[in-house]
């Protein structure tokens, strides 16, 4: 069930845009931004939720009628748990809706690690896999084998840069350039959507900060050890987010230093 509805229509669906790229070097590393900005066009919906969202916590967090009663609770943290849930359920805010679709995006990343591993079919059993995943319309003889390389990196494996200076048992592949780039691009787009609160029960702003600290270490540490084209994807799914939401016009840029002044 998990192969015929995300790993096959991925894997394919990867094959399909190297195909029409034109197989050379670097294409399957383009193929795999092509195919991040479809996956960002199919899950707008749910982007747009997480801004709409965010900007709902924006707007609270700078209501007068939510600071009043924030100072009238200060002292009591469980009658101020109480009004900020009766307040999301009287303005149908979601305190979970900044968090719900980086959580989705799971499942895909799981299904593009697992169709950028079959694609590449190192082995002959991973060639035997592919053979049943593909589809009667690919052009099988002209994509097969595929060319992994992509700048520096070969993308079926952990990227590493400078690996003929820097070879340690804690950094077998080298420096993780791309590694680094995916946790400080997931921090500034969580930081970016996060909703300023001066108070310490509020729900969202305890979960958005937790999210903005785990994420960045999650995800760079699949960068780390999986295959390099996950990278590719998350940081181009990354900069697509932060441009996205700085278009609205409501980053909320201060975050993105501690200590610094909220607005």
């Amino acid at each position: 069930m998990w192969d015929t509805i995300i790993i096959n229509p991925m894997t394919n669906l990867l094959l399909w845009i190297y195909d029409v790229l034109g197989h050379g070097p670097h294409m399957f590393g383009l193929a795999i931004i092509l195919f991040t900005i479809l996956i960002k066009v199919v899950t707008w919906p749910l982007n747009a939720s997480q801004v709409k969202g965010a900007q709902a916590m924006q707007e609270l967090n700078n209501d007068k009628d939510w600071q009043d009663i924030q100072k009238k609770y200060a002292k009591d943290r469980e009658k101020l748990a109480q009004e900020q849930m009766r307040i999301y359920k009287e303005k149908g805010i979601n305190p979970f809706a900044s968090c719900l679709p980086t959580l989705i995006q799971f499942p895909i990343i799981i299904g593009l690690y697992q169709s950028i591993t079959r694609a590449l079919s190192i082995t002959p059993f991973d060639m035997l896999k592919l053979a049943r995943t593909i589809y009667p319309f690919q052009n099988v003889e002209n994509i097969i084998p595929l060319n992994s390389t992509f700048l520096w990196m070969d993308l079926g494996r952990p990227e590493g840069i400078l690996q003929s200076l820097i070879h340690t048992s804690f950094l077998p592949n080298g420096f993780p350039l791309l590694a680094l780039i995916v946790a400080l691009t997931t921090y500034i787009q969580s930081k970016l959507t996060m909703p300023t609160s001066s108070n310490p029960n509020d729900q969202s702003a305890q979960m958005s900060n937790m999210m903005s600290i785990y994420m960045p270490l999650l995800l760079g540490w699949f960068a780390l050890n999986f295959a390099s084209g996950i990278a590719i994807y998350f940081i181009t799914s990354n900069l697509l987010g932060i441009v996205q939401y700085a278009a609205t016009g409501r980053a909320n840029w201060s975050n993105l230093l501690p200590g610094s002044k909220k607005k």
